[in-house]
Protein backbone atom coordinates (compact mmCIF):
# COMPACT_ATOMS: atom_id res chain seq x y z
CA UNK A 1 0.00 0.00 0.00
CA UNK A 2 1.34 3.13 -1.21
CA UNK A 3 1.95 6.07 1.42
CA UNK A 4 -0.76 8.17 0.29
CA UNK A 5 -3.28 5.52 0.29
CA UNK A 6 -2.29 4.67 3.60
CA UNK A 7 -2.82 8.52 4.21
CA UNK A 8 -5.81 8.94 3.30
CA UNK A 9 -6.98 6.06 5.02
CA UNK A 10 -6.22 7.31 8.39
CA UNK A 11 -7.63 10.51 7.44
CA UNK A 12 -11.01 8.83 6.80
CA UNK A 13 -10.54 6.25 9.98
CA UNK A 14 -10.12 9.63 12.33
CA UNK A 15 -12.77 11.80 10.64
CA UNK A 16 -15.19 8.33 11.65
CA UNK A 17 -13.78 8.65 14.74
CA UNK A 18 -14.39 12.33 15.23
CA UNK A 19 -17.92 11.88 14.15
CA UNK A 20 -17.54 14.57 11.26
CA UNK A 21 -19.55 13.35 7.94
CA UNK A 22 -17.16 14.72 5.60
CA UNK A 23 -13.99 16.20 5.36
CA UNK A 24 -13.91 20.05 5.93
CA UNK A 25 -17.63 19.73 7.29
CA UNK A 26 -16.68 21.25 10.86
CA UNK A 27 -16.95 19.44 14.33
CA UNK A 28 -19.74 17.17 15.14
CA UNK A 29 -22.01 18.41 17.73
CA UNK A 30 -20.28 18.81 20.84
CA UNK A 31 -17.15 17.57 19.44
CA UNK A 32 -14.16 19.65 18.38
CA UNK A 33 -10.28 18.85 17.27
CA UNK A 34 -7.95 18.20 20.11
CA UNK A 35 -7.02 21.46 21.67
CA UNK A 36 -9.60 23.30 19.82
CA UNK A 37 -12.34 25.11 21.96
CA UNK A 38 -15.35 25.87 19.47
CA UNK A 39 -18.16 27.89 20.27
CA UNK A 40 -21.17 28.12 17.97
CA UNK A 41 -22.07 31.97 17.02
CA UNK A 42 -25.62 32.99 16.25
CA UNK A 43 -24.33 35.82 14.04
CA UNK A 44 -23.08 35.67 10.09
CA UNK A 45 -19.42 34.64 9.59
CA UNK A 46 -18.33 38.28 8.90
CA UNK A 47 -20.46 39.77 11.31
CA UNK A 48 -18.70 37.36 13.95
CA UNK A 49 -15.34 37.94 12.45
CA UNK A 50 -16.03 41.88 12.86
CA UNK A 51 -17.11 41.45 16.69
CA UNK A 52 -13.66 39.42 17.17
CA UNK A 53 -11.73 42.03 15.98
CA UNK A 54 -13.51 45.04 17.99
CA UNK A 55 -13.30 43.14 20.79
CA UNK A 56 -9.92 42.34 20.73
CA UNK A 57 -8.92 46.15 19.62
CA UNK A 58 -10.97 46.88 22.45
CA UNK A 59 -8.89 45.23 25.05
CA UNK A 60 -5.75 46.53 23.85
CA UNK A 61 -4.79 43.64 22.11
CA UNK A 62 -2.31 43.67 19.02
CA UNK A 63 -4.12 42.52 15.44
CA UNK A 64 -1.22 41.26 13.75
CA UNK A 65 -2.85 39.51 10.71
CA UNK A 66 -6.64 38.89 8.97
CA UNK A 67 -6.52 36.30 7.04
CA UNK A 68 -9.34 34.93 4.59
CA UNK A 69 -8.90 31.44 3.99
CA UNK A 70 -11.96 31.71 1.66
CA UNK A 71 -10.80 34.36 -0.67
CA UNK A 72 -7.46 33.20 -0.72
CA UNK A 73 -9.29 29.92 -2.54
CA UNK A 74 -11.42 31.59 -4.91
CA UNK A 75 -7.87 33.19 -5.81
CA UNK A 76 -6.82 29.86 -7.01
CA UNK A 77 -10.30 29.06 -8.73
CA UNK A 78 -11.63 26.42 -5.01
CA UNK A 79 -14.39 27.02 -3.33
CA UNK A 80 -14.37 27.22 0.37
CA UNK A 81 -17.08 28.26 2.71
CA UNK A 82 -16.45 31.66 4.62
CA UNK A 83 -13.32 30.79 6.83
CA UNK A 84 -11.37 33.31 8.69
CA UNK A 85 -8.73 33.45 10.90
CA UNK A 86 -7.48 36.30 13.20
CA UNK A 87 -3.88 36.43 14.84
CA UNK A 88 -4.12 38.83 17.91
CA UNK A 89 -2.63 39.11 21.31
CA UNK A 90 0.17 41.13 23.45
CA UNK A 91 3.45 39.94 24.98
CA UNK A 92 1.99 40.45 28.38
CA UNK A 93 -0.15 37.20 27.50
CA UNK A 94 2.23 35.21 25.28
CA UNK A 95 5.31 35.25 27.35
CA UNK A 96 4.25 34.18 30.45
CA UNK A 97 3.20 30.93 28.31
CA UNK A 98 6.64 31.03 26.55
CA UNK A 99 8.48 31.39 30.21
CA UNK A 100 7.04 27.88 30.97
CA UNK A 101 7.77 26.76 28.02
CA UNK A 102 9.65 28.82 24.93
CA UNK A 103 8.80 26.03 22.07
CA UNK A 104 5.15 27.41 22.39
CA UNK A 105 6.02 30.43 20.69
CA UNK A 106 5.50 28.46 18.02
CA UNK A 107 1.56 29.04 18.73
CA UNK A 108 1.65 32.33 19.42
CA UNK A 109 0.52 35.06 19.07
CA UNK A 110 -3.22 33.94 19.59
CA UNK A 111 -5.36 33.01 17.03
CA UNK A 112 -9.50 33.12 16.08
CA UNK A 113 -10.82 31.27 13.47
CA UNK A 114 -14.03 31.77 12.34
CA UNK A 115 -16.28 29.47 9.89
CA UNK A 116 -18.99 27.94 8.42
CA UNK A 117 -19.82 24.78 8.32
CA UNK A 118 -21.70 22.71 5.89
CA UNK A 119 -25.16 22.92 7.92
CA UNK A 120 -24.89 26.86 7.57
CA UNK A 121 -23.95 26.87 11.39
CA UNK A 122 -21.37 29.92 12.35
CA UNK A 123 -18.17 29.06 14.80
CA UNK A 124 -16.04 30.40 16.36
CA UNK A 125 -12.72 28.78 17.39
CA UNK A 126 -9.64 29.62 19.53
CA UNK A 127 -6.94 27.23 20.56
CA UNK A 128 -7.15 25.85 24.74
CA UNK A 129 -4.05 27.83 26.72
CA UNK A 130 -3.67 23.98 28.73
CA UNK A 131 -3.68 22.36 25.60
CA UNK A 132 -1.48 24.56 24.18
CA UNK A 133 0.69 24.04 27.54
CA UNK A 134 0.72 20.30 27.29
CA UNK A 135 1.60 20.18 23.56
CA UNK A 136 5.00 21.89 24.30
CA UNK A 137 6.11 19.15 27.97
CA UNK A 138 4.37 22.44 30.31
CA UNK A 139 0.97 20.59 31.50
CA UNK A 140 1.53 23.09 35.19
CA UNK A 141 2.00 26.07 33.34
CA UNK A 142 0.24 28.85 35.64
CA UNK A 143 0.06 31.00 32.56
CA UNK A 144 -2.55 28.75 30.85
CA UNK A 145 -5.44 29.46 33.46
CA UNK A 146 -5.45 33.36 32.97
CA UNK A 147 -5.01 33.18 29.34
CA UNK A 148 -7.92 30.63 29.03
CA UNK A 149 -10.45 33.15 31.63
CA UNK A 150 -9.42 35.79 29.47
CA UNK A 151 -10.51 33.27 25.82
CA UNK A 152 -13.92 32.52 27.38
CA UNK A 153 -14.76 36.30 28.22
CA UNK A 154 -13.77 37.47 24.36
CA UNK A 155 -15.98 34.44 23.06
CA UNK A 156 -19.15 35.02 25.25
CA UNK A 157 -19.13 38.44 24.25
CA UNK A 158 -18.35 37.69 20.99
CA UNK A 159 -21.40 35.31 20.76
CA UNK A 160 -23.47 37.35 22.62
CA UNK A 161 -27.07 37.53 20.73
Amino acid sequence: MNAYRTLALACGLVAALAGCAAPGAGPAPGASPEGLLATRSPHSPKDTMDRLEAQVKQRNLNVFARIDHAAGAQRIGKTLRPTELLIFGNPQGGTPLMECAQSAGIDLPLKGLVWQDAAGQVWLGVNDPAWLARRHGAPDCPAATPLRQALDALVKVIVAP
